[in-house]
């Protein structure tokens, strides 16, 4: 539980951060809008400026809108005076109704007016009149025309609205578009039509730019988008299409994941960067602008009235973008920003054109997110580790160190990196990680140090028990499944020689002693465990409880150690009964080997229990050893054995066999040495004839069989009892031949 219910937590906390809810959003955002108000963007004068509609300018120049035929005008001021890009925060679309024709039309629509009872000359006098004045949309366009054709880096940007409703148009597009990466559509916000500008204004204009908004889900302004799409189309910000006009640049080029291995994890991500002439401008996946935004500046705004003064100063705009919008309560163009409740729209637009033009950009990579993930991640299953381990005191210390340390790595990376990382959501996700760490251990020390002393006083001594106590997870029952390699060693003919010390049991243990000792050491000595003896035989297996890569090797060599170990063995003992005109008993083995999956660890019951191993593959390594004997071998392995160890060891195939109490028949093989025998010709030869002879013996061929049977007789007569084996299968089914798909199976009765 001590691990458990901290990694539920860590699980939880990771799982609340992946889905993001608006409420964790929320949390993040409002902890941005701190960090811009302790430390604002400084306000350096620039390239921009705000033409503002005040409440001023609509109590010198009237109500708005103006006729068109006064924006010209302006325009015509704006430009002479040096400036070089004017971006609208309006559309244009409809008819100036104080143009000449489209009063005309109003005026004869008049009910109080009957033209009819106008004089056929007076109607043909008055209309033309009229349709001669310059319309105010025409003059309008012409100007802007005028000033685009003037040169590439000048120009009027028209403002335009997107909606999601069907039905409408759709604006023109100024400029070209290049991808470099993932494809962006699915990310950028998607309209279905937009509220243009009159053709003939569109169509004069420079650029076509939205002056759309877009505010996060408690209604402040933060990020700007910088494309739209209508479909596959897309459609730059009013903000980019001003900045693309004053560069004279003609193409957008959006940046997104997989371009210049700016990929998030390797997963698509969206967008990363916006480049427009030279500038190149970091965006969210969705191609939102973060805006750091800086206080209110007289410098940035000029009233539009003073446009129209005889003594304006023109170098107010000279070499300027303006964005000409309102900040009148009367028109309804205030946003809430992190600074300002109540900041006119326009701001915000010019605002990020400041930041992009000066390079003080406002960035939460789009690794922000994973890193966060990570942090939460790693510090979660360190003091999931290191708590329990080391205690709550060196835990608390980890957790409010970690705190401390990623609050101020955030306000570094604000304040000298302009880059958001939220500290907050993974500081919590650590101090409750680490707080149910540490509860869940201080409820469970003393029951468990309590069980442990009650469990084991009567059996081990006072100082192994408190040192179980001190680590209780060594006690607790259950085990893991691993794959291991198993050998069972037993003596042949132990019942005989046990007959022989009838009268001597003291002596028969000496013996076993003598024997098991040589054989262990052989064991231990390469990393293996002894599970249990019994009696003669000894259980052991490889890969626990430490981790053992080479356990089929080590098992192998395990058993020609223990061969070697018991010849040296026996002539100790023959010594002996020579010099004591006694009979010698040579001692004799048979080893099984197999690997495979087993589950290994502490199993019994609450009151006692054993470090060992349960499987299948445990009680064929029992079965294997069992038919050493039969096959006249002392080692016998498995085929999974075999597999991994047959480049280090001679190895030879013996049969196919199923064993006593399984159905499924298995590979079984022997071993005859090391690797230096597998160079050897007369191992080759040898290994080479059993082969063809089992191919023989299998396809029930037995003349073929009987005759390479004498040939590997001959190549090695170490093998006599194997051989005479077969002999004895051959002839048998030469007088009662198997079925005849008979797949070479032979089925063991006796263990």
């Amino acid at each position: 539980m001590v691990y458990v219910i901290p990694a539920l937590m860590l699980l939880a906390a990771l799982g609340l951060r992946m889905e993001d809810p608006q409420f964790l959003q929320v949390f993040r955002l409002k902890l941005f809008d701190l960090y811009n108000q302790l430390q604002p963007r400084e306000y350096q004068p620039g390239p921009v400026a705000i033409l503002d509609i005040d409440d001023e300018t609509l109590a010198r120049g009237g109500q708005w809108p103006w006729p068109r035929s006064r924006l010209a005008e302006m325009l015509a001021r704006l430009f002479n005076g040096g400036a070089k890009v004017v971006a609208f925060d309006i559309v244009f679309a409809e008819p100036d109704r104080t143009s000449p024709r489209q009063a005309l039309s109003i005026w004869l629509n008049q009910p109080k007016l009957d033209i009819t009872k106008l004089t056929p000359e007076a109607r043909a006098f008055s209309k033309p009149i009229l349709e001669s004045i310059p319309d105010h949309d025409e003059a309008f366009a012409a100007i802007i025309g005028q000033i685009r054709d003037a040169a590439k880096d000048y120009g009027v940007v028209a403002g335009m609205v997107l909606t999601p409703d069907t039905g409408g148009v759709r604006p023109a597009v100024k400029s070209g578009y290049a991808v470099n990466g993932d494809d962006p559509l699915p990310f950028l916000t998607e309209f279905q039509s937009a509220v243009a500008n009159l053709p003939a204004i569109e169509a004069a204009a420079s650029g076509v730019g939205s002056f759309n908004l877009a505010p996060e889900s408690d209604g402040i302004i933060r990020r700007v988008p910088t494309f739209f799409r209508i479909g596959e189309q897309l459609y730059p910000s009013l903000t980019m299409e001003a900045l693309r006009v004053y560069q004279g640049a003609s193409t957008y080029i959006l940046k997104s994941s997989g371009a210049n291995l700016e990929e998030n994890f390797g997963e698509s991500t969206g967008l990363n960067h916006i480049k427009v002439g030279r500038l190149e401008i970091p965006v969210d996946g969705s191609g939102r602008f973060w805006i750091h935004f800086a206080p209110e500046a007289p410098g940035r705004i000029i009233p539009l009235w003073k446009v129209f003064e005889d003594d304006f100063d023109t170098s107010q705009v000279a070499g300027k973008i303006l964005f000409l919008g309102t900040s009148a309560a009367g028109l309804k163009d205030l946003r809430a920003t992190p600074l300002d409740p109540a900041a006119a729209g326009v701001d915000v637009h010019a605002q990020a054109a400041e930041q992009m033009l000066s390079g003080q950009f406002m960035e939460r990579p789009d690794w922000a997110d994973g890193m966060e993930k990570l942090f939460i991640l790693a510090m979660g299953l360190i003091l999931i580790l290191l708590t329990p381990r080391f205690g709550a005191m060196p835990g608390a210390s980890i957790s409010i160190g970690t705190v401390i340390a990623i609050t101020a790595m955030s306000w570094y990376f604000y304040t000298d990196k302009s880059f958001l990382l939220d500290p907050i959501y993974p500081g919590i996700a650590v101090l409750m990680i680490y707080l149910a760490s540490s509860a869940i251990m201080y409820l469970q020390t003393e029951a468990e140090r309590e069980r442990v002393r009650g469990a084991f006083s009567q059996y081990l001594s006072p100082a192994l028990v408190e040192q179980l106590a001190q680590e209780p997870d060594r006690l607790r029952l259950g085990g893991e499944s691993r794959t291991m390699s198993f050998l069972f060693c037993d003596v042949r003919g132990f019942t005989s020689i046990s007959e022989s010390f009838k009268s001597n049991p003291q002596g028969l243990t000496r013996l076993i002693n003598r024997f098991l000792t040589p054989l262990t050491d052989a064991i231990l000595a390469r990393e293996g465990t002894i599970d249990k003896y019994m009696g003669d035989c000894i259980m052991a297996f490889w890969n626990a409880p430490l981790d053992d890569p080479q356990h089929p090797q080590h098992a192998c060599e395990s058993a020609l150690v223990m061969f070697e170990e018991l010849v040296k063995l026996n002539k100790d003992l023959k010594a002996e009964a020579d010099e004591n005109d006694e009979e010698h008993k040579p001692l004799n083995v048979g080893v099984g080997i197999n690997t495979g999956e087993c589950v290994v660890g502490n199993m019994g019951s609450e009151q006692r229990f054993d470090y060992s191993v349960l499987g299948d593959a445990v009680n064929l390594a029992a079965r294997l050893e069992g038919q050493s004997k039969n096959y006249g071998v002392g080692i016998v392995i498995g085929e999974d054995t075999e597999a991994l160890v047959n480049d280090e060891f001679a190895t030879m195939e013996l049969d196919l066999i199923a064993v006593k109490g399984k159905a499924e028949a298995v590979r079984i093989h022997t071993i005859l040495g090391r690797k230096e025998m597998l160079a050897q010709q007369d191992f080759q030869t040898l290994k080479k004839q059993h082969g063809a002879m089992l191919e023989a013996y299998r396809r029930q061929d037995w003349p073929e069989a009987r005759k390479l049977v004498g040939g590997c007789r001959s190549a090695d007569g170490s093998f006599g009892g194997l051989y005479d084996l077969y002999e004895e299968r051959i002839g048998f089914y030469i007088e009662n031949p198997p079925d005849p798909d008979w797949d070479g199976v032979f089925v063991a009765t006796t263990k």
